[in-house]
């Protein structure tokens, strides 16, 4: 008889939680949680303020996936920097303490950071092995948080700061702003227009996830990103297209400045050129499902996974 194996998912309520838990369950694994949401009375469910219920969770498991963090989308004022700062090292930290206790812990643990911890790059691409780290706040943040993963002390339990870029898919994601702006006629180039766009499909993000795991042989930072890098305008281009936009007038970057002010957010989530080189996983052997941006954009608009 063939064991089931289970997954703890921690920090999992938004849109790629979802995701990953719908589709470990799809096929076949037992889906553990960690969160602010607790359900009680059950073992397969902790809080964040309670190391011993994670331990419980955790114990006897197969793989760990940790997404928790708030939401960059604000304005990064002294307040909202500690909360996001504290959202994803103290998750880490707390995770680390729970996996010491562990009679049993899981052999693996994927632990989100993002492909923004790379320089602004529009010159070359920015794989594992010879990437520049940026400066800044964003960079300061994943640079504290795989220092967190990596403080944790777990020598039964590989560990792989999960560098993801900007996520798509059906249903939500970072997509959702971009086809709001080619339904208004606004999907034009936004800034300069050539800063780079690294993104991953959230099918393709699972099956990264589902890879690492099988290849025991993969350790350290690995950039979840498609190979295929597209500068703003071409982006926008496609979004138009895929969501039948004729029109799309271009966003001067002054004014970007002045819509995130009024939105509460900040232009580095559109201007800062992202290039994000997936090498470990193109060296591992790695097939992307969606490896194309136009196609992913179709897929996504046409519902399908």
């Amino acid at each position: 008889m063939i064991k089931t194996q289970t997954v703890v998912l921690a920090g999992a309520s938004g849109f790629i939680g979802r995701y990953l838990r719908a589709r470990f369950e799809r096929d076949g694994w037992a889906v553990r949680t960690i969160g602010r949401r607790v359900t009680t009375g059950t073992a397969t469910s902790a809080g964040w303020n309670d190391d011993g219920a994670i331990a419980r969770v955790l114990d006897g498991t197969d793989l760990l996936v940790n997404l928790a963090g708030r939401s960059v989308h604000c304005r990064y004022n002294a307040r909202n920097k500690a909360a996001i700062l504290d959202s994803r090292v103290a998750t880490t930290a707390a995770l680390g303490r729970a996996l010491a206790r562990c009679q049993a812990p899981p052999s693996c643990w994927l632990n989100a950071s993002t492909g923004t911890i790379y320089r602004h790059a529009d010159d070359r691409p920015q794989a594992e092995a010879d990437g520049e780290l940026g400066s800044g706040f964003s960079v300061d943040v994943a640079r504290a948080w795989e220092a967190a993963l990596a403080a944790a002390d777990t020598p039964g339990t590989r560990k792989i700061p999960l560098r993801i870029a900007i996520v798509l898919g059906p249903g939500g994601g970072a997509l959702r702003p971009f086809a709001t702006l080619a339904r208004l006629g606004l999907g034009g180039h936004m800034g300069p227009g050539g800063q780079k766009f690294s993104w991953i499909h959230v099918e393709d993000l699972y099956r990264a996830v589902r890879f690492l795991h099988a290849r025991t042989d993969i350790s350290g930072p690995v950039n979840v990103a498609s190979p295929d890098v597209v500068g703003n305008r071409e982006l926008m281009r496609l979004v138009r297209r895929a969501y039948g936009a004729r029109l799309g007038i271009p966003t001067p970057e002054w004014l970007l400045r002045l819509g995130a002010v009024l939105i509460r957010t900040e232009t580095e989530l559109v201007l800062k050129s992202r290039w994000v080189q997936p090498q470990k996983l193109i060296d591992a052997g790695f097939i992307f499902r969606q490896p194309e941006l136009g196609r992913a954009l179709l897929s996504i608009t046409k519902g399908r996974p």
